[in-house]
């Protein structure tokens, strides 16, 4: 895809960090700062809407490589690129990011805040309770980040609880019920804000292990010299082991919307596109999937 400005991670393998004035957190921030449009309710048929006001806004975490600000202070990540390319097929040629921190991405969606939320977020069984996912984009293995060395041999939740090492992932993420179903006590789990925090925890010893997805933990560490990434693995939930995969999620309202969607994914699976427009941002073609939703919502 032809872009004029940098599409991959800020250089230093950290997300930018966004200036408070430059999120979106929600209704109350654009209601003070004179936006139209945020406190409408959303009726009848989204796509026609989303095509007639010719926007869609999306949810995003502020999170290299999934959406966030890059050196010339723009809004870019798979997330955010892809949405372009999708919406401008489906007739919606203006996207929106709006920053919010991630455990408040789906709360957001249902809220009427975004119209649509991709954030690197797992489909999983509690959160297709709650919205519509479109088939994942691509599927993840976990990883952590640790000190240089790995000096406790942490490589998988296993791991965390034999050597009682000290655990912290991100608010509202998958890893934390991997944890716990490890054995992880939850009232031990440190929850911090992002992995750039996570990465400064572990660097300052205030924690021994960061978990999240092995694609930002590449990222994150790539300029570290106190801190690296353990290998992908596979957390086990049930007894086996999982995969999961991450897609765009919808008000359960929206089946249209997320059909529509869904259909221009998977032409862009058939055809490579998919792969071209991620590749930028850290992905490999073993974290291409033709996994859907109803897996992994089952």
């Amino acid at each position: 895809m032809a872009r004029t400005r940098k599409t991959g991670p800020p250089a230093s393998g950290h997300r930018e960090r966004i200036p408070r004035r430059s999120l979106l957190l929600g209704c109350g921030a654009a209601a003070a700062l004179g936006a139209a449009g945020c406190s409408r309710v959303p009726s009848g048929d989204t796509l026609a809407r989303l095509t007639s006001q010719g926007t869609v806004r999306l949810g995003i975490a502020g999170e290299a490589p999934y959406g966030f600000i890059d050196a010339e202070g723009d809004f870019t990540g798979e997330a955010v690129e892809l949405a372009k390319v999708v919406f401008k097929r489906l007739g919606v040629p203006g996207v929106q990011p709006v920053a919010t921190d991630f455990a408040s991405l789906v709360p957001g969606l249902n809220s009427q805040q975004f119209d649509v939320v991709s954030a690197g977020m797992y489909i999983n069984k509690e959160r297709c309770a709650q919205v519509l996912f479109a088939d994942p984009e691509y599927q993840m293995l976990d990883s952590f980040i640790v000190r240089k060395g790995n000096p406790k041999g942490l490589r998988d939740y296993a791991d965390v609880v034999r050597t009682k090492a000290r655990f912290a992932t991100g608010a509202g993420y998958a890893e934390i019920a991997y944890a716990v179903e490890a054995g992880v006590p939850e009232k031990d789990v440190v929850i911090l804000q992002d992995p750039v925090a996570g990465l400064d925890a572990v660097e300052s010893g205030r924690v021994d292990v960061f978990a999240g997805t092995a694609l930002t933990s590449r990222n994150v560490v790539r300029k570290s010299r106190r801190a690296e990434a353990t290998e992908p693995f596979a957390p086990t939930v049930g007894g086996r082991k999982k995969v999961d995969g991450g897609g765009f999620a919808f008000r359960r309202a929206d089946r249209g919307l997320r059909d529509a969607f869904n259909v221009e994914i998977h032409k862009m699976k058939k055809s490579g596109e998919l792969f071209r427009i991620l590749e930028p941002f850290g992905f490999t073609r073993a974290e291409m999937t033709d996994l859907t939703a109803e897996e992994l919502c089952a």
